[in-house]
C-alpha cells in the first residue's frame, strides 16, 4: 500500500487549512496505542468503531502536532489520518539552550523569548530571595568593553557575582589592553577565552561580536557593536514592555532620537517583529532616520511601520515612547550634524499629558536633556525599572549560557 503523498487539515480551533504533505516514514499503529502516546486529550478525537488500524505518516520526530486528513478509500474500508510533526525547542530543565552565543536580535523566536522571560521571573526571586546563590559557582566572565559602559557592564557583572560566579573586567579595553599595541580583536578573543568561560563584549565596530563568536569556543555575548546591534538591550526592553503593559501582541511603539546610530532601537525593531499587530513609528531628526535595513525587514514581517515627525500625535497613540540620545560619539567630526539633531525631540511634561495613562517612558540611558528631569515622577517613566530589569535578563543569559535549562 504505497503513498506518496496525503492530503492534511490541520487543526486550528474550528478551521481547516487543507495541506499536501510528503509520506517519508510509514508504520502501522493501533488508536489505541497512538492516542496514548500524544500530547493531545483523549477526548480531543473521535473515531469511528471501526477504525482499528491506518497509516501514521512522519516527516519529522521530535514532536507531533494532529492533523486530520481527508477519508481516503484504501483496503477493507480502514480510513487513513496524518500526523505530521515539527521540532519545537526543549526548555527541560537541565537541557542545553538553544543559542551558543547571543550575537543579535534575530536569533530569538516568541518561544525562547518566553522561556527567558520566565527565567529571568526566577532570576528576580533569587535576587531578592536568595543572595547567596551558588548556580555559577566555579565558573568566570571576562568582560571586553572597548568603549565606555555602566549600566551594561554593571549589570552583568553584579548578575554573574549574585549567582555565584566570578569576574575578569576590563572596563576600556581599546586604550588599556593589548589592542592599543595593534593585537588583532581574534588574538584577543583566543587569549581570554583561555582564562574565562563566558566573555561579555561591547565593541566600537558594527560586526566585531560576530567575528569573536567565531573565533572563541566558549560562549560570547554581544554586548553592544558599535552602531550594530545590543541584543541583551533588546531582550531586558521587550521584557520590560510586558511587564509594564501586560502584552506584547496589539501594541504601537513610538521609537524617538538618533534611530540611525542606535543599535539599541534596531534591535528592539527584529524582537518586536516577532510579536502579532504590533506599530512601530518612527521619531527621528532627518540626519538620523532609521535605515532602510530594519524598514525592509519588518516590511518582510509584515511589521506595520510609519515614519512621523510629530511627536506629540506619535505619544498620543503609543503603548511605548521608547527615547533616545542623540550620539554624538558616531558623528565624528560632522559636529554640525549633531547640533542640527540635538534637542528636536524632547519628552517633557507637554508629551506625558497627551500620552494614555498606561503608557510607558522607555530609555536605554544615558540621557542627556531628551527626557526632562521632571519626568522622572511621573509613574510611566519606566526607564529606571527598566535598568533594573536588565540585572535579571542578563542573570537569565549567564545561566542559560553556561548550564543550560
Amino acid at each position: 500500500m504505497a503513498s506518496s503523498s496525503c492530503s492534511t487539515y490541520m487543526m486550528n480551533k474550528s478551521s481547516f487549512a487543507p495541506r499536501v504533505i510528503n509520506c517519508k516514514k510509514e508504520s502501522m499503529f493501533s488508536y489505541s496505542s497512538l492516542v496514548d502516546k500524544l500530547p493531545v486529550h483523549r477526548n480531543s478525537f473521535s473515531l469511528s468503531a471501526d477504525f482499528s488500524k491506518s497509516r501514521l505518516l512522519l516527516s519529522h520526530e521530535k514532536s507531533m502536532k494532529w492533523k486530520q486528513t481527508q477519508q481516503l478509500p484504501l483496503r477493507n474500508s480502514i480510513q487513513c489520518w496524518a500526523v505530521e510533526t515539527q521540532s519545537t525547542p526543549s526548555f527541560t530543565i537541565g537541557k542545553k539552550f538553544q543559542l551558543d552565543d547571543v550575537i543579535e536580535a534575530q536569533q530569538f523566536d516568541r518561544d525562547i523569548l518566553n522561556a527567558i522571560f520566565e527565567v529571568a521571573r526566577e532570576m528576580e526571586k533569587i535576587e531578592k530571595n536568595s543572595p547567596g546563590s551558588q548556580i555559577l559557582k566555579g565558573y568566570l566572565m571576562a568582560t571586553l568593553f572597548y568603549e565606555p559602559s555602566t549600566r551594561t557592564r554593571l549589570s552583568f557583572e553584579s548578575a554573574m557575582k549574585r549567582l555565584g560566579g566570578e569576574v575578569l573586567t576590563t572596563e576600556n579595553a581599546r586604550e588599556f589592553s593589548s589592542a592599543a599595541k595593534g593585537e588583532t580583536l581574534e588574538d584577543t578573543i583566543r587569549t581570554v577565552e583561555g582564562y574565562s568561560d563566558i566573555i561579555v563584549m561591547r565593541h566600537f565596530e558594527s560586526g566585531a561580536a560576530r567575528r569573536a563568536a567565531t573565533t572563541a569556543v566558549i560562549p560570547v555575548i554581544n554586548a553592544g557593536d558599535g552602531p550594530g546591534q545590543h541584543p541583551t538591550q533588546a531582550l531586558l526592553d521587550v521584557y520590560t514592555i510586558e511587564r509594564e503593559i501586560g502584552k506584547l501582541d496589539g501594541i504601537k511603539v513610538g521609537l524617538v532620537g538618533d534611530l540611525a546610530n542606535g543599535r539599541t532601537v534596531r534591535s528592539l525593531a527584529y524582537l518586536l517583529a516577532k510579536y502579532q499587530d504590533v506599530k512601530i513609528y518612527f521619531v527621528s531628526p532627518g540626519v538620523v532616520k532609521m535605515k532602510d535595513d530594519i524598514k525592509d525587514y519588518l516590511t518582510s514581517q509584515g511589521v506595520e511601520w510609519e515614519e512621523s515627525a510629530d511627536l506629540m500625535e506619535v505619544a498620543s497613540k503609543c503603548d511605548v515612547v521608547y527615547q533616545t540620545r542623540i550620539q554624538r560619539e558616531r558623528f565624528g567630526e560632522r559636529t554640525d550634524l549633531y547640533e542640527e539633531a540635538r534637542g528636536k525631540y524632547i519628552v517633557d511634561q507637554n508629551v506625558l499629558r497627551v500620552m494614555q495613562k498606561h503608557a510607558v517612558v522607555l530609555h536605554p540611558l544615558p540621557r542627556l536633556d531628551e527626557i526632562t528631569v521632571d519626568v522622572d515622577a511621573d509613574p510611566r517613566a519606566a526607564y529606571f525599572r527598566q535598568a533594573k530589569n536588565g540585572l535579571y535578563i542578563r542573570m537569565a543569559l549567564l545561566k542559560l549560557l553556561l548550564v543550560g535549562w
